[in-house]
């Protein structure tokens, strides 16, 4: 074979592999936060001598930082070209673009907290039909009016509610799984203390944890009226600050520009988190979460953190989604006063259950994501599954945040 036409080993098979007759599963990454939420469901897969998984990163226009989270998991990539040449016993995705072209049987994995934001692009809907969430649309389920994945998961018995509504066609093939963020963030509560040591907050000291999805809207997206408070109103020995921003700013925006953006948090011990970071750590540890619409905000509601939200378009919300229910309980932040004291009101109105209900939308089987993830896969593959409990590792304790503060100027946190 000439050198120019060789392709990956994991693509041409044959005599280049050692370990052969396995079940190929092709897991699709579009962008970093996809990649997080496929995680959960590819180490499922990973140990079993009768799976192969290959991956492939997919074009989207949030796709910068994908290859090198992948690298840092040990993971290698073929490419988009050749992965949609080859044939395969399963694809896993997050991802809608490009999936239809695959040769294989296809898992729509949803992510994030439930399924908040609705179409933005209405030009496709029919006279008189609503808007509705991406994963529970007929734009991202079919394509030329066929059903493109095998199986769809989702985290809660009311998204297939919602299904039943929008896209009837898709119900023979949706599960309700859970949530793994949810099952992590309930799995590692009771290690608050040992999170709140590893991350360096003192006795008597309060974490803020200031959370952002991405687009106009978001927090981000408003910073110019809420970084100056947090810049200037916190005392800094009595607040520690912690700023989780959505993966799709530093891909959309470049990481070196989100830092230049926020440089002024150096001075003031603000750590920026990487999007790359295990952001569950930082909900369970914090003391008051100010955040928006966004998923981070709504995973809050499992912890014992009081909520202050930032104003948001409740429009492009849905109105069934946990980030519509926190807005309607939660109060909300006003740059007309003195963010230290709503901070002091947010956590003096915070009561033991006041947001159960936001939390118990987030899944209708807390506590079951890994099992049932795993039986769903395994079933399409057709195989049994191992004879053990899914393995899930505890989250790791964080670093210190002095570790992601940014220094002036640079690209890259400390």
């Amino acid at each position: 074979m000439s050198v120019r036409t060789t392709r990956p080993a994991l693509i041409e098979q044959g005599h280049w592999l050692t370990v052969r007759d396995c079940k190929r599963v092709l897991v699709v990454v579009h962008t970093v936060t996809f990649a997080q939420r496929l995680r959960e469901v590819f180490e499922l897969l990973e140990t079993d001598l009768r799976v192969q998984l290959v991956f492939t990163i997919a074009p989207h226009a949030f796709g910068t930082g994908v290859s090198e989270y992948l690298h840092t998991l040990g993971i290698t990539t073929v490419p988009w070209e050749e992965a949609l040449r080859a044939e395969f016993d399963l694809a896993l995705a997050a991802g809608l673009r490009g999936v239809h072209e695959l040769r294989a049987p296809i898992v729509r994995i949803s992510h994030g907290a439930g399924h908040i934001k609705l179409l933005t692009d209405v030009s496709l809907l029919a006279p008189g039909e609503r808007r509705t969430p991406g994963m529970l649309s007929r734009q991202h389920l079919l394509n030329e009016g066929r059903l493109v994945p095998a199986a769809i998961v989702y985290a809660h018995d009311q998204a297939l509610e919602e299904l039943a509504l929008s896209c009837p066609e898709a119900l023979p093939v949706a599960h309700v799984v859970g949530d793994p963020c949810v099952d992590r963030i309930l799995a590692d509560r009771p290690r608050r203390d040992a999170h709140r040591r590893a991350l360096g907050i003192e006795d008597g000291q309060r974490l803020v944890v200031v959370t952002s999805t991405w687009g106009p809207t978001s927090t981000f997206g408003r910073l110019d009226s809420l970084l100056p408070q947090l810049l200037s109103q916190l005392p800094g020995d009595d607040y520690r600050v912690a700023i989780l921003v959505h993966p799709n700013v530093f891909a959309g925006h470049g990481t070196r520009q989100v830092h230049g953006w926020l440089s002024g948090c150096q001075s003031r011990g603000i750590a920026v988190v990487p999007p790359e970071a295990d952001w569950q750590t930082l909900l369970i540890a914090a003391d008051v979460i100010v955040g928006d619409h966004g998923s981070l905000t709504a995973y809050g509601t499992l912890t014992d953190a009081a909520m202050l939200l930032t104003a948001g378009a409740l429009r492009e919300v849905s109105a069934t989604s946990p980030a519509a229910l926190l807005s309607a309980v939660a109060p909300v932040l006003s740059p007309l006063y003195p963010l230290a004291e709503q901070l002091d009101y947010a956590a003096q109105l915070h009561r033991p259950g006041q947001y159960d209900q936001v939390a118990a939308s987030l899944s209708s089987v807390p506590g079951q994501f890994h099992r049932r993830m795993r039986s769903v896969v395994y079933r399409m593959l057709g195989l049994g599954e191992p004879a053990r409990p899914p393995f899930v590792a505890p989250l790791p304790l964080p670093p210190a945040l002095t570790r992601w503060q940014i220094a002036a100027g640079s690209g890259a946190a400390r």
